[in-house]
């Protein structure tokens, strides 16, 4: 009992308010937005493109995010995580909204990069913005917390919206598997995500350390001295260098991640031929799994003795369910090999940007998660649209053991560049309310 509250209870308990309005953000974010993940794909193959032009459109965000994701970090950094995370998120619905009501693939196309553009200045403002909103002690279940969250808000999202066209059909008086009745559920579900705005509106973003009036005394040679900190517009030495080596992993898991998981509900229908219901309860029991074994991060980070251990084991033991989930003749099997391979894969994903952020000073952090996004963005850019190839000439087999493959090594890298770093590092932002604290 007395480990339960330390590891899970204690720290829930510790969150401020501004910490629980970015939580209700992002759950709020997740459910009304699943339908978009759930059933773009269809929607576009439905409307007559082919899929090498869904690989396209499906490429282009990420490309976006790999032409200007060093800008987009900076100017989070500069503009601040809230400002940022609103503008992204404001003009992201206005794009997806253009992609499912347009009919010329020209203006599809340069809707998606344009939602590309703002998506990663959400997506980079995210990480930085919960490193202000929490300490040392409640940090590691912040992340999982969220991340954890965002799935079991995206399986009710998805056990929902694999509903609605069946319904859109008949109030529109179409088959449920037309481009009208998906395009009816992606419109409503977009328009529906502007309510996120609602709790991020309410939200006050902390002020940096900087700005606290702390700019002379001894407490600010600490705070400096930690990571030999220069002023915003240099960066300090070897943060680049080590920001490369934290991409090079997020690379190949990108790039892996990229060929298959976008089209995994095509896989389905492919193979096994599931109706849109069975394949909503699916995913979302998929989304469920993520959350109940994320949460279980902090714990596992503890027994484990460092975030890069548990990175490492949860990553491992999921390429065996990744295997099955893509060559088990079974529905049934392969179904219970998605369910476990993305609740264990995707425990690793918080852990990992928690170490990123805990190395990176705090008005760094924006650029260094938009180098880890942009690396990641590199897969996306392309592998979608190598995937639409893949996938007319030779099925989905391919793309398994492709994905298998560089798993594999960036489970190797993360080991060999980190394993000796795999201890939280003190950051500013803990100084400052150690502090605070001293003071009261």
């Amino acid at each position: 009992m007395q480990n339960l509250d330390q590891h899970f209870i204690a720290p829930i308990r510790s969150f401020n308010r501004a910490a629980r309005l970015f939580l209700v953000m992002m759950i709020i974010y997740g459910v009304i937005l699943s339908g978009w993940q759930l059933f773009f794909n269809f929607y576009m193959l439905q409307s007559g493109f082919d899929r090498e032009f869904l690989g396209l459109v499906n490429s282009l965000p990420f490309a976006a995010g790999l032409i200007l994701g060093i800008f987009v970090g900076r100017l989070s950094d500069r503009i601040g995580r809230k400002p940022s995370i609103m503008i992204g998120i404001s003009f992201s619905i206005i794009f997806m909204l253009v992609q499912v009501t347009a009919h010329q693939p020209v203006v599809i196309a340069i809707a998606a990069f344009l939602y590309g553009v703002f998506n990663m200045l959400f997506l980079v403002s995210q990480a930085p913005l919960m490193m202000k909103l929490s300490n040392s002690e409640n940090r590691t279940m912040l992340f999982s917390l969220n991340f954890g969250l965002q799935t079991v808000s995206s399986a009710v999202g998805e056990l929902l919206a694999g509903q609605l066209p069946a319904r859109f059909g008949i109030l529109l008086n179409v088959q449920a598997h037309s481009a009208a009745a998906y395009q009816a559920v992606l419109i409503t579900s977009v328009l529906l995500g502007t309510v996120s705005l609602i709790p991020l509106w309410l939200m006050k973003e902390p002020p940096s350390p900087r700005s606290q009036g702390m700019n002379n005394g001894p407490l600010q040679a600490s705070v400096e001295s930690v990571h030999n900190d220069p002023p915003p517009n240099k960066l300090p030495p070897g943060l680049f260098n080590l920001a490369v080596k934290m991409a090079v992993p997020q690379t190949l898991v990108g790039f892996g991640a990229a060929v298959l998981l976008p089209y995994l509900n095509v896989f389905y229908k492919d193979r096994f031929n599931i109706s849109d219901s069975l394949l909503g309860v699916l995913f979302g029991l998929s989304s469920l799994s993520i959350t109940v074994t994320t949460i279980m991060g902090p714990w596992l980070t503890a027994r484990l003795g460092g975030k890069i251990r548990a990175v490492v084991a949860t990553q491992s033991i999921s390429l065996l369910f990744l295997v099955m989930t893509g060559f088990s003749p079974f529905l049934w099997l392969s179904s219970v090999g998605l369910i476990v391979r993305s609740g264990i894969m995707n425990m690793s994903a918080p852990l990992y940007t928690a170490f990123c952020m805990e190395q990176t000073p705090e008005h760094h952090q924006g650029f260094v998660n938009s180098i880890l996004n942009l690396t990641w963005s590199i897969g996306w850019a392309v592998g979608p649209l190598i995937s639409g190839i893949v996938q007319e000439h030779y099925g989905f087999d391919p793309l398994f053991a492709t994905t298998t493959i560089l798993y594999f090594i960036a489970i190797v890298l993360t080991w060999f560049f980190f394993k000796r770093m795999d201890r939280p590092r003190l950051n500013p932002q803990t100084l400052v309310q150690a502090h605070e604290y001293l003071k009261e």
